[in-house]
């Protein structure tokens, strides 16, 4: 089994920051791709951002220079440093996780949301 802990949303004003952290614990043999999705009311769920093994990254085209994903992969965790937020960054975003548990098993999990707020 293996669990995403999220951490770092709230309430900010637009024009500032917020920094999400997601913690992978569990049966880990190796993290493979990483990424943040949010999901607004009324909406589907969208991606942000996605991070390899080795580091690459995506954006989606909206949050290109205004946010920064990365990794620790001694910690098992990925972040999405979110600056210059406006109103419509208002979402619950949630990370994944491709883990592989063994040799032959290979599975994407995803962690239970945390509310970023961005008032006018």
């Amino acid at each position: 089994q293996v669990q995403l802990v999220e951490s770092g949303g709230g309430l900010v004003q637009a024009g500032g920051s917020l920094r999400l952290s997601c913690a992978a614990s569990g049966n880990i043999l190796k993290i493979n791709d990483m990424g943040w999705y949010r999901q607004a009311p009324g909406n589907q769920r969208e991606l942000v951002a996605t991070i390899t093994s080795g580091g690459n990254t995506n954006y989606a085209d909206s949050v290109k220079g205004r946010f920064t994903i990365s990794r620790d992969n001694a910690k098992n965790t990925v972040y999405l440093q979110m600056n210059s937020l406006r109103l419509e960054d208002t979402a619950v975003y949630y990370c994944n996780a491709d883990v592989r548990t063994s040799s032959w098993s290979r599975t994407a999990y995803w962690g239970q949301g945390t509310q970023v707020t961005v008032s006018s």
